[in-house]
């Protein structure tokens, strides 16, 4: 779909808005898509939506200007998952199976706290995000935030004043600004520990 939505955009200007009528062909392409099955709305919205900007289904697509961010080339995944078993289990199963295996270190990515988690399948209590911190105990691990999740300020908090270790103690963490426009900013958060 997206080689068929490039060969539409043909000499639109990059990153700029698209203009009707190619954006009524684009349109029409995605529906064809959507009635045939299914459309990585995610992956779509960062080729044709504002940066940051995500939709879900087809009509939340159609509400939003149109911009010419699509990659140039296809993506290619030759060799890509070589040589990885790929499992799917809720992640407190897979954990405790692998936990105690040598050499292994988790990928925590949990949905950020206060952030919007409409494209995941379920919803996110505040439990659910404080369960995953379980994980991090004597673990090794990359954990995954941003500032636009309150989290390592909640465990911050709850060391300082009811005295609670927090789970990062001892963790190295690293932050990335990324600009969203040029009134807006984030910092993606990466937090690591070997036990």
């Amino acid at each position: 779909m997206l080689a068929d939505i490039r060969a539409i955009l043909g000499d639109c200007e990059r990153k700029g808005a698209v203009k009707e009528p190619i954006r009524g062909r684009i349109i029409e392409r995605i529906k064809q898509a959507d009635e045939a099955g299914y459309v990585d709305y995610i992956t779509l919205s960062a080729s044709l939506l504002f940066s940051g900007k995500y939709a879900t289904n087809f009509h939340e697509m159609t509400k939003d200007t149109f911009y010419n961010r699509i990659k140039l080339n296809d993506y290619s995944v030759d060799g890509y998952l070589e040589g990885v078993d790929v499992v799917r289990y809720d992640y407190r199963v897979l954990f405790s199976m692998y936990r105690h295996f040598p050499g292994v270190v988790f990928l925590i990515d949990p949905p950020y706290l206060s952030t919007d988690c409409s494209s995941y399948k379920s919803y996110w209590k505040l439990k659910d995000y404080l369960d995953v911190l379980l994980l991090l105990k004597d673990t090794s691990y990359f954990y995954f935030t941003s500032s636009k999740s309150s989290i390592v300020e909640l465990c911050d908090w709850l060391e300082e004043h009811l005295n609670s270790p927090s789970p990062f103690f001892g963790a190295t963490k690293k932050e990335v600004v990324n600009m969203v426009n040029k009134d807006s900013r984030y910092t993606d958060i990466m937090i690591y520990k070997a036990a």
